[in-house]
């Protein structure tokens, strides 16, 4: 397998530079890898273009059922992400640090449609805005997370996430398990990230996160 940690020699994405107001601003690219650096866990370890630890989920097999918690390095949980049990659809819920309470957003799974030229994936819903979690504005995600090719889109259709494919030098795969997150200048790494974890379980075509 290449190796996982980002460097020069590895793509995901050209540069990309944002125009905000005569600043010229790049993209975050970062590299997500479907593992846990801690021996016995199954979770994520998320690298930025330097190869500094930026996110991490450590869950153990014995953790709380339907929660994953993301951290930053140090370990310190951002948000936690729990799966409404007994809704129609598969819905989970963003909590802010640890909170149980007063959820931050919510990840609808949606299903294809004919009459779409993309397939929508989920739909993430700002529950802190008038409306609740049922607000009808929020965040689109549409393309395939099976194929690491999908993209997280505003309510004004701007692309604000996208996850694509990583490759080596001279062409080599990472495979599944290890590809890009790019985050545009003005959205939030910490939700896109947390978006990313829910598409996994939704999506999972291997061994869950979380107990049922």
């Amino acid at each position: 397998m290449a190796k996982v940690h980002p460097n020069t020699e590895e793509n995901c994405v050209d540069s990309i530079e944002v125009d905000a107001g005569g600043r010229k601003d790049k993209s975050r690219v970062l590299t997500v890898w479907r593992k846990s650096l801690l021996f016995g866990c199954r979770g994520f370890t998320v690298f930025d273009e330097e190869g500094n630890l930026v996110f991490r989920v450590d869950n153990y097999g014995s953790g709380r059922a339907g929660e994953i918690v993301l951290m930053d390095a140090a370990g310190k949980p951002l948000l936690t992400i729990r799966r409404k049990k007994l809704s129609l659809g598969e819905n989970w819920k963003v909590y802010n640090g640890e909170d149980a309470v007063d959820p931050l957003y919510s990840v609808k799974k949606k299903y294809a449609s004919r009459l779409r030229a993309k397939a929508a994936l989920a739909r993430v819903a700002d529950c802190r805005r008038r409306g609740g979690c049922g607000a009808a504005a929020g965040y689109e995600v549409e393309g395939s997370y099976y194929r690491r090719s999908c993209t997280v889109y505003d309510e004004r259709r701007r692309a604000v996430a996208e996850v694509r494919r990583k490759e080596a030098a001279r062409g080599v795969g990472f495979g599944d398990d290890v590809y890009c997150l790019v985050v545009q200048p003005a959205a939030d790494a910490c939700l896109a990230m947390a978006v990313v974890v829910v598409l996994d379980q939704m999506f999972r075509s291997r061994i869950s996160l979380i107990k049922d």
